[in-house]
């Protein structure tokens, strides 16, 4: 569902049986075309989704998290502990950006969009953060994901 034909945005879904696994949950960056898709809900039904494992903290892996969260996903983000504590200061700090890129836009007025919105805000990303789970890298996943 992303990094296809780019290295942005990384999002793989896996699924076997019952269960659905979102490996990565990234932002889109760069080309403005590339951007636009971080508008776009995912092609899921996010009540399906069983988990969600993080390979590390990049904003490209992990930005979209807080509008997963948003968008109403209520299970686990498993990832290592140092994921975790990186994605403590890299998902609220990106929300306070798009905020403040927002204002900026709002009072300059040269967004074409009345008014402009952030993508999420520190708020949702710190509501994201409450599902991070961290696991050991020995730690079996699948298992407990069932």
């Amino acid at each position: 569902m992303g990094a296809t034909a780019t290295v942005t945005g990384s999002k793989y879904l896996l699924s076997s049986g019952s269960t659905s696994i979102l490996i990565d949950c990234g932002l889109f960056q760069g080309l403005k075309q590339l951007r636009l898709r971080n508008w776009d809900r995912l092609p899921i039904d996010l009540s399906t989704l069983s988990a969600v494992v993080l390979t590390h903290a990049h904003i490209d892996h992990s930005g979209y998290l807080p509008l997963l969260v948003k968008h109403g996903f209520k299970g686990r983000i498993y990832c290592s502990a140092a994921t975790r504590d990186l994605c403590g200061i890299l998902l609220p700090d990106s929300g306070r950006l798009q905020e403040e890129q927002a204002e900026y836009a709002n009072r300059h007025e040269f967004s074409k969009h009345h008014p402009a919105l952030p993508l999420y805000t520190q708020a949702d990303a710190e509501l994201a953060l409450q599902h991070l789970v961290a696991v050991e890298f020995s730690q079996d996943i699948l298992s407990i994901t069932r």
